[in-house]
């Protein structure tokens, strides 16, 4: 069922889904507000009222990503010259960081656009052909850097920094990307009642 809140200069639609699970959370899911809670769970506005800076600063962040999406285009690139290029980008890498994977795979994922294994596997996207070059580039050499650090401790940061001084911007512009792919690729619309 449809509800709405309005914090501060935002009307925010969110949707309340009842499951059998123990503990009500929250969560943002193709740019919807989702409550989930108990079956038999009374009083979702408690919920609401109680995490309104969390949501305000979520939603905010979601419009900034959405904005950021209108302004870009998807790249047109086939699975063979993604190959070819992350290929590249992997030689090029593994030299500079001293470090080589075991195997480099491909595959749709729903969350992410890569992983890299305890032994040493790279797996990515095939969503990330439909990026810029400077962003593929910056998700291999993430998942690179995770043959040194497997974890996102300082460590892991430290390497993203020194190549990667405005990681945070990188960041932002991937967000974008995953909406735009999500609404024109994957054929989900980001948020209906925007």
């Amino acid at each position: 069922m449809e509800h709405q809140v309005t914090i501060k200069d935002a009307v925010i639609c969110y949707d309340v889904i009842r499951r059998k699970i123990k503990n009500p959370r929250l969560e943002f899911r193709k740019g919807r507000l989702k409550l989930i809670v108990p079956k038999d769970h009374s009083g979702h506005e408690t919920i609401i009222h109680r995490h309104r800076r969390w949501i305000y600063n979520r939603h905010s962040r979601l419009q900034e990503t959405f904005a950021g999406a209108e302004e870009i285009q998807l790249a047109d690139r086939s699975e063979e010259i993604l190959r070819l290029l992350v290929e590249n980008m992997v030689t090029g890498i593994s030299k500079e960081l001293g470090v080589a994977p075991q195997a480099v795979r491909y595959r749709k994922m729903r969350t992410k656009w890569g992983s890299c294994s305890s032994k040493g596997n790279l797996n990515f996207n095939t969503h990330i052909r439909y990026l810029p070059e400077e962003l593929i580039e910056y998700i291999v050499f993430h998942e690179m850097v995770h043959l040194i650090e497997l974890n996102h401790s300082p460590a892991f940061h430290s390497h993203i920094k020194a190549r990667f001084s405005d990681h945070k911007a990188y960041d932002r512009k991937l967000s974008s990307y995953w909406l735009l792919i999500q609404d024109q690729v994957n054929s989900v619309s980001p948020c209906a009642a925007q």
